[in-house]
């Protein structure tokens, strides 16, 4: 896996620090509510069992699984559900946890069908923005860091399902992912 690596953009060391601020702000702006952090599977399972252990304050999880760009590097047009939440969240105070906030369509339908559920409010929480890929207005509450728009891997993100377990954030060398476009 390492050879497919061109450098190395963030360190473990560096995205536990950046992961233990989220979870520090969210405990202090979710004190007094009913939180239920929402990962949307599978690239942010990694950053939202990191960033529940950081979370001061009682709090719920549950998942959902997406699918919208497969095992391309660009959006597809069309997002399907694969795993809804299994609890009605009305009322609750939604915290969607995500890996990466590249073009905002999963995202921005992620929160109107979330929105037409009746939760008291949802915001986003998301580890990496590439606000230069944005295509619709949406913009997270909680923001890890923002990414120069190079195809990133590592701590749960992927290219054709591989790499998710890399420690750190690396850079993919563009022959590995233009090969198979």
């Amino acid at each position: 896996m390492m050879n497919d690596i061109d450098h190395i953009l963030y360190s473990k060391e560096m995205l536990e620090g950046i992961v233990a601020d989220l979870g520090k702000q969210i405990s202090e702006d979710y004190k007094d509510r009913k939180l239920l952090m929402v990962s949307i599977l599978k690239g942010s399972v990694v950053f939202m069992a990191d960033l529940m252990r950081h979370i001061t304050i009682p709090c719920e999880i549950d998942f959902m699984a997406t699918s919208s760009y497969g095992s391309s590097t660009s959006f597809s047009g069309t997002v399907r559900i694969l795993k809804d939440l299994d609890r009605d969240i009305r009322d609750y105070d939604l915290l969607i946890v995500e890996d990466i906030l590249d073009s905002g369509k999963t995202l921005n339908y992620l929160m109107d069908l979330l929105y037409a559920r009746n939760p008291a409010s949802i915001r986003i929480c998301t580890l990496f923005d590439k606000p230069e890929r944005r295509q619709v207005d949406i913009k997270a509450d909680y923001k890890g860091i923002s990414v120069p728009d190079e195809f990133i891997v590592g701590y749960g993100l992927d290219y054709a399902e591989k790499y998710r377990n890399l420690p750190f954030i690396g850079v993919l060398k563009k022959e590995i992912y233009e090969k198979s476009e």
